[in-house]
């Protein structure tokens, strides 16, 4: 690495200066919370280095508990280029920068899990849409999500302080609420996404509508549209059962499985070589979600949407 790559501050390291507060909840692997992994990350660039800090403080139960009982990590970054490659001690592994959004893949030795993370920075800066699957070898056992807030002042501002405490209850609140959509109102989800293609860079926008209308308490009609730079339409049938989901025709057909308000998805069309994998999030009461989809030609991803959709119900 070269000393001006070493100089250089990256786009994403511009987004998350500060620090960020969070308390994403703990899930085992059927979905079950098992409680809250209170979290302040900062990402510090100094003397052309940049290095990633995590004081965690586990408040969880079960099996789960010892696993995770290692709570402060730090490691080098090599932020140089289109990738944050994490150079350890504490992970090892690299993030892949979609503008405002990094999905990451990286090993922990002290959890002993092979993780897969999505950072996703909303458009007001400061709001942080969280989750990590933790795997051994191919099989899931637990996953994190949560909302994080950054702020540059906590200590001093007591304004600031109010704010964030005022968030982490709200988010205690909020952290066991299943991926539940409306079941006896219709309306539309919509909201202006980003577009990112496999090779990082923006490809454009796309405004995005998911039309919702409940069939019983279990089942809704959905129409899904994207019209941009990418344009797509498509209904189905959703089913959920528990916190399972399936997706069942005409256009798509596939599942999902939510842990709390976050609903990890897989959708394949049809009669075309297209499907979706995605992250769908509900952030708070008024159903605010954000949505993160990969989409595929065969098992090439072409590409990458993401951004908040507003729910606006009929009147």
């Amino acid at each position: 690495m070269s000393e001006d790559r070493e100089a250089e501050v990256s786009e994403w390291q511009e987004r998350i200066t500060g620090e960020w507060y969070g308390l994403p909840s703990v899930f085992d692997a059927d979905g079950a919370h098992t409680g809250f992994n209170k979290v302040n990350r900062s990402s510090v660039f100094e003397d052309g280095v940049t290095t990633y800090y995590m004081h965690c403080n586990f408040m969880n139960t079960g099996p789960l508990r010892n696993r995770f009982e290692i709570k402060d990590f730090a490691f080098g970054v090599d932020d140089g280029g289109n990738n944050r490659v994490y150079l350890g001690p504490d992970f090892f592994g690299a993030g892949h920068p979609y503008g405002s959004l990094v999905d990451s893949h990286y090993y922990s030795p002290a959890w002993r899990a092979d993780l897969n993370t999505m950072n996703q920075i909303l458009p007001d800066g400061v709001t942080q849409v969280y989750s990590s699957l933790l795997f051994e070898g191919p099989t899931l056992f637990s996953v994190f999500n949560g909302v994080y807030l950054n702020a540059h002042d906590y200590d001093t501002n007591p304004e600031t302080r109010a704010h964030i405490d005022a968030f982490l209850v709200k988010e205690r609140e909020m952290a066991a609420w299943s991926h539940v959509l409306p079941d006896r109102t219709s309306g539309t989800f919509s909201g202006t996404c980003e577009v990112f293609g496999p090779d990082q860079e923006k490809k454009g926008e796309v405004e995005v509508s998911v039309r919702h209308d409940p069939i019983d308490l279990v089942r809704a009609n959905q129409t899904w549209e994207l019209s941009g730079v990418v344009n797509h339409k498509f209904s189905y049938v959703r089913q959920r059962n528990s916190n399972r989901h399936t997706y069942e025709g005409p256009d798509l057909y596939g599942n999902a499985i939510n842990y709390g308000r976050a609903l990890y998805t897989t959708q394949h069309h049809s009669s075309e070589a297209f499907k979706v994998k995605g992250r769908e999030f509900i952030i708070d009461s008024d159903y605010t979600m954000a949505v993160a989809w990969k989409l595929y030609f065969g098992d090439l991803m072409t590409d990458l949407v993401f951004g908040p959709l507003r729910w606006t119900p009929d009147s």
